[in-house]
């Protein structure tokens, strides 16, 4: 009998299966790191990807945005890097009355000064304010054009009157978009409601009935109308330089990514690919995912990056247990809420989606389109009530959401194991 440990809540639930069972344990690859996050920003920074240094961009009395990401970013420790990227900007000859910080805030809310002193640091939340997007504010936002999927292309006006704009973030796998970090500053971060959502709902095939696309996933560019349209937005803007960290798993900076964004987010793919891509040979009939454990779990709508990760190392038609608290039930967001709670069909829900698309709408989506494709189980404290117009199984406990895997089925089938599902994506070779 093997026994794995797996992190629930604040605690942890222990995985007992047979030895003759286990396929395998997907865990993220082994980081060997030798540099401080320090010299790994400088380095970056020295050293940028298929561009000039930032200091022989920029010219004085020329205006910089730098775009930032949201509190919700926080883990990426942007008070770590942003000060080398103003240190940059300073050698350049920028003053520092020059250079506007932008919050890539998407659709999220606005941000107290208490947060923002978070993102930028004691010593430059003294020098500098920090402006929050806000992608319903008509009269701040100017139309670039619309790309070739038709998505009108609406973006801040402080970054399309700067002279420069810098992006920054974090290079991570995104259940829409393939990575997160690079052009998602610019979209959805800086663009109106109507540009994300248009953007967004390319998550759909075209019809209704269709559900969502295989394409557009975790890891994949190819074929991703959702990439593509970001990708196209952000030409419109060209952002003069982009600056992107890569996390360990230890939450620590593991590397980073400076220069185009295009050429630099390319090379931090690889980065991200090189940890948290794990390689797989087989799928498995029995997928059992930690979310990674409070606050990874703390709510339905968090575990959604738990769920597309398992997805990948399931066999068609399997069965996926996750294991999320959720002690915050489905999330505070009322559309991921209407969505599960006020639809009894996939047909009704998909077209709410199409006509009033929001991410939180497609993450109840999927956990409901999950739920009919596949034997899904959630190991949580969630009230199961809530998800009774779904086909998602609620239990206690791990042992009771085995029962139910092997229910009706011989008990010989494989299992692979995820203890951090949320960051580890894998991939069958």
């Amino acid at each position: 009998m093997k026994e794995i440990n797996m992190k629930y809540g604040q605690g942890e639930m222990k995985a007992l299966i047979e030895e003759k069972n286990l396929l395998e344990v997907i865990e993220s690859n082994v980081l060997r790191q030798d540099r401080t996050e320090a010299e790994i920003i400088s380095e970056a920074l020295l050293n940028p990807i298929d561009s000039k240094r930032l200091k022989d961009i920029v010219h004085e009395d020329e205006r910089v945005c730098i775009v930032i990401s949201d509190i919700t970013r926080s883990w990426q420790k942007p008070h770590e890097f942003l000060y080398k990227i103003i240190e940059e900007l300073n050698l350049g000859g920028v003053k520092d009355e020059n250079i506007i910080f932008l919050c890539a805030q998407g659709t999220h809310r606005k941000q107290t000064k208490e947060e923002h002193e978070i993102l930028l640091g004691e010593e430059l939340s003294k020098r500098f304010e920090v402006y929050d997007h806000d992608c319903f504010d008509e009269e701040n936002l100017v139309y670039l054009g619309d790309t070739s999927y038709g998505t009108p292309v609406k973006v801040n006006k402080i970054a399309v009157e700067a002279d420069h704009v810098v992006i920054t973030g974090a290079i991570v796998y995104h259940f829409l978009v393939g990575w997160s970090g690079g052009k998602k500053s610019i979209l959805p971060g800086i663009s109106s409601f109507k540009t994300i959502s248009a953007n967004h709902s390319l998550s759909l095939n075209e019809g209704l009935g269709s559900g969502t696309r295989d394409r557009v996933c975790s890891g994949n560019i190819i074929e991703n109308p959702v990439h593509e349209d970001m990708m196209q937005a952000a030409a419109m803007l060209k952002p003069s330089f982009m600056f992107n960290v890569v996390m360990g798993p230890d939450g620590d900076i593991a590397g980073a990514v400076a220069g185009n964004y295009i050429a630099a987010h390319e090379a931090g793919r690889k980065l991200v690919d090189s940890i948290d891509g794990v390689n797989i040979k087989k799928k498995a009939d029995i997928v059992i995912a930690s979310a990674g454990g409070y606050p990874k779990d703390i709510n339905l709508y968090q575990s959604i990056k738990t769920l597309i990760n398992a997805k990948e190392a399931v066999v068609d038609g399997g069965t996926i247990i996750v294991l999320s608290e959720c002690s915050e039930g489905i999330g505070e967001v009322k559309d991921i809420k209407d969505m599960i709670l006020n639809f009894d069909n996939m047909l009704d829900r998909e077209k709410d989606l199409r006509e009033h698309y929001t991410i939180s709408k497609f993450v109840g989506y999927f956990f409901c389109e999950t739920g009919e494709k596949y034997k899904l189980i959630l190991v949580s404290e969630i009230d199961p009530v809530l998800l009774k117009n779904t086909k998602v199984i609620v239990t206690k406990t791990l042992e009771e959401a085995l029962e139910t895997a092997y229910k009706d089925k011989a008990e010989n089938l494989t299992i692979s194991i995820m203890p951090h599902g949320a960051t580890t994506l894998p991939k069958l070779v």
